[in-house]
């Protein structure tokens, strides 16, 4: 039997706009993000009324756990949605602040949230959405999983903890990953660690319906995983295991500047293609946030999660004082113009001083807004 949501829970829907459904039934809350014609990209208030959720089910008898979906075949969640952010932005109130410090406490919620999280992830996963997945005890793909971590191309750098995320790929995968936001398929999110199984969709359907018994198992983590293993298929075969000598060759320079020089060296003909098409994706990114999402990486390299979050944070600030995120998003999605003005316009004008400025604190520990995570 399904319910509909409790009348407090259903005030944080009609908050939302309807952008976000949410049903119990069976002992699970299944929660769809319901902006297909977008997506799915989360809005600021699709943020809070997930988050007011978890809390209500955190303590709800009813609820053993929780499944994450988009509604749609072609997305879970292709993230934030960058043009509000602009807008809140531009709007002067400081609400997109705001946006980030809800949108990271609840992605640390889903992280360490005491009952299991399913993240069903056949489509496209990006950003913010990512953001959401990875703190999932099981993150499910499938033949249409399109995973990315593509923040540089509008002037930002990969958050909502891929700090964190981003270092289970092993060697230098993060930092190619995070730098160039290239879009991986379900083989390759296996290797980079940023999935748990490959579902087909029959596959999925047979996993639903086997949700509520696992979720009522004695170890529902462990069932969750064995029900996904017992009906996953090998996804179609990627590309990251044969790259990985070359990717690690090149992105493990020491610092930007060294991983193009190192790309433009590339001589081995079955790499050359590959590096040709690298050096092309990291030459239309802003140049500041390649620098900053390097050193970003760098640093968060045994950072715990929580100061994963507190150090995006702090960068949020950074890269509205720079100005290079409003200008990514005002080319490549308000003006489709796709010649962003980064500033300065090459690497080689960006000073040390520069990227030191994104880094520098802006709270007293007692005063950053997630000291409570």
């Amino acid at each position: 039997m399904e319910e509909r949501l409790s009348p407090a829970a259903a005030s944080v829907e009609a908050r939302s706009g309807g952008e976000i459904l949410a049903t119990v039934a069976d002992g699970v809350a299944t929660v769809t993000l319901d902006r297909p014609a977008a997506l799915n990209a989360l809005t600021f208030g699709m943020l809070k009324a997930l988050a007011a959720w978890l809390d209500e089910w955190e303590n709800d008898p009813r609820v053993r756990g929780v499944v994450l979906r988009g509604a749609g075949t072609k997305a879970f969640c292709a993230g934030g949605d960058i043009r509000e952010l602009r807008e809140l932005f531009l709007g002067g109130s400081g609400a997109h602040r705001d946006f980030f410090e809800v949108e990271y406490a609840l992605d640390h919620r889903v992280h360490t949230y005491p009952k299991p999280v399913v993240a069903l992830m056949d489509g496209i996963a990006m950003g913010g959405g990512m953001g959401l997945a990875q703190g999932a005890a099981l993150r499910l793909g499938g033949p249409r999983t399109r995973i990315a971590m593509p923040e540089t191309r509008i002037g930002f750098f990969p958050d909502v903890g891929g700090t964190w995320f981003l270092q289970r790929a092993p060697g230098y995968v993060p930092l190619y990953l995070g730098l160039t936001g290239v879009a991986i398929g379900g083989a390759d999110g296996l290797y980079a660690g940023l999935l748990d199984a490959c579902l087909a969709p029959e596959a999925t359907a047979a996993f639903e319906a086997g949700i509520p018994a696992a979720m009522a198992a004695g170890d529902p983590r462990a069932a969750l995983a064995a029900l996904a293993a017992s009906l996953a298929t090998p996804p179609a075969p990627g590309e990251l295991e044969a790259l990985r000598i070359a990717i690690d060759r090149h992105f493990g320079q020491e610092s930007v500047a060294e991983i193009l020089a190192s790309l433009e060296s590339e001589s081995r003909p079955e790499f050359q293609p590959w590096a040709a098409k690298t050096l092309a994706t990291l030459s239309g990114r802003s140049p500041t946030l390649l620098r900053v999402t390097f050193e970003q990486l760098r640093r968060g390299r045994g950072l715990a999660l929580a100061d994963c979050f507190r150090l995006e944070l702090n960068l949020i600030h950074g890269c509205f004082d720079h100005g290079d995120f409003v200008e990514g998003v005002r080319a490549l999605l308000v003006d489709k113009d796709n010649a962003p003005r980064w500033r300065p316009p090459t690497l080689a004008e960006v000073s040390d001083e520069a990227v030191a400025a994104f880094f520098a604190p802006r709270w007293a520990p007692p005063e950053h807004p997630l000291r409570h995570l």
